[in-house]
């Protein structure tokens, strides 16, 4: 289905200049009326005050001497002026013959009206007989019109303005808002094609900003998640291959002697694929960061079942527990994995006796693992993890388990080569870290 929704660049600007032109609108028709208002009160107001000067000047004789009253000075010269009957017809002066307005005057109140295009105020000439004349003062409706309209084009061209202007800050603010969440988008389809280094940029924009942390944070889980699951991966096929090879060996000796116990075959092997499965476990507990319960660690039974683990490896294999020793609370199985780790390692690439020592250091277990061999050569980083072909990976796995375990494996001797598991004497609240106190 076609998204027909409208980008947001166009929906900010729509709003914003269609709210400006809304309230410029709502704001300038009630303005050009109290305009148009304002300018025909003034008018009357003027004309008023020029109609009532001239009502004080006009004589008590008008009425007998027709001819033209004297005009006060300062009148407007756009004005017309008229003397007027009682009746509303015109004795003098300038104006139409006869009047309505002059004639409502007639009740001693001024009044105006407009008559034929003219705006006319009539004002009443009293005496001390009574009313004697009107007073009629006139000016042409179209001037007041045409300032009206020029102050209503000034007000449309002040509000087009206004709106212009709302259209130039809508385009910036849609540009900001719109802005951050194209850029989420494109970070969003970077993070759905593997690439995890995302970092979100400030916006200004608070909930952009935060979106934009939140999707970092999730790149960042992802990655470390896939990170795990490759050295998962590679941790499993390099702890395996041993156990594996030595699982698979067994079997076919016992298939290719005819004198072989099956029976004692059949079990070793499933004691062999036990520890496969304990291998995959304990890895599986590293790749997932999960934190196993820790128990108190029983070393002397750990040690036991190593002797009874690589009893056939071939190699002598000396274990010393010089007891007393603290309570280190572990994970036996990730201590098993450190220590299957180093063993093996002294198999492959050491030579003579493996001896393998737990000792208080007063503030936990120190476990010795050395052989005899030639050692680890001078700049060699044996805790890297490599790439290669099954290599690198080991010593790396093994470190990683015993920091997860709050502890640490150093190699306190290169040559020859012994290694150094600390074990913190913790409490079963969890563990705290240890200083290397090895000499």
């Amino acid at each position: 289905m076609t998204d027909r929704a409208a980008p947001l660049r166009r929906q900010v600007l729509t709003a914003i200049v269609g709210v400006a032109a809304l309230a410029v609108v709502l704001f300038a028709i009630p303005l050009a009326v109290a305009v148009q208002r304002l300018y025909r009160d003034e008018a009357i107001t003027r004309l008023e005050r020029d109609a009532t000067r001239i009502a004080a000047a006009v004589p008590d004789t008008v009425s007998s001497d027709p001819s033209a009253p004297k005009i006060p000075a300062g009148l407007s010269s756009r004005i017309d002026v008229g003397i007027y009957g009682l009746d509303g017809v015109r004795i003098s002066g300038v104006g139409r013959d006869r009047s309505e307005v002059a004639a409502d005057a007639r009740d001693g109140r001024i009044h105006e009206a407009v008559e034929r295009g003219s705006l006319a105020v009539a004002a009443p000439v009293p005496s001390d007989h009574g009313l004697i004349a009107i007073v009629r003062v006139s000016t042409p409706y179209q001037a007041l019109s045409d300032r009206t309209e020029r102050t209503w084009l000034l007000m449309g061209a002040l509000g087009l303005i206004v709106v212009f202007l709302a259209g130039v800050f809508a385009r910036s603010q849609a540009a900001r808002l719109a802005r951050p969440l194209e850029r989420l988008t494109a970070a969003a389809q970077a993070l759905g094609g593997g690439d995890f280094s995302i970092r979100a940029q400030r916006s200004g924009v608070r909930e952009a900003d935060a979106a934009g942390l939140a999707l970092e944070a999730t790149a960042r889980r992802l990655g470390d998640v896939l990170e795990r699951e490759r050295a998962f991966s590679a941790d499993v096929s390099h702890q395996l291959r041993t156990p594996l090879t030595g699982l698979m060996l067994g079997l076919e000796s016992a298939l290719s002697r005819p004198d072989a116990d099956l029976p004692a075959a059949i079990r070793t092997a499933l004691e062999r694929g036990e520890h496969l499965q304990d291998i995959i476990d304990d890895l599986l507990k590293l790749a997932r960061d999960h934190h196993p319960d820790r128990a108190a660690l029983d070393l002397p039974a750990l040690f036991e079942d190593l002797r009874a683990q690589w009893s056939t490896a071939g190699r002598d294999l000396s274990l010393t527990v010089h007891e007393p020793l603290p309570e280190v609370h572990a994970a036996p199985g990730a201590v098993r994995q450190i220590l299957d780790v180093l063993i093996d390692n002294a198999v492959r690439y050491g030579a003579g006796r493996i001896t393998i020592g737990a000792v208080d250091i007063g503030s936990g277990v120190a476990i010795d693992v050395g052989d005899e061999g030639p050692g680890v050569p001078d700049g060699d980083d044996i805790f890297a993890r490599h790439t290669g072909a099954g290599t690198g990976i080991g010593l790396a796995l093994a470190r990683s388990l015993a920091e997860a375990e709050g502890g640490r494996l150093v190699l306190r001797r290169p040559a020859p080569p012994i290694f150094t598991l600390l074990l913190p004497g913790t409490d079963p609240t969890g563990p705290h870290p240890v200083e290397d106190q090895v000499s």
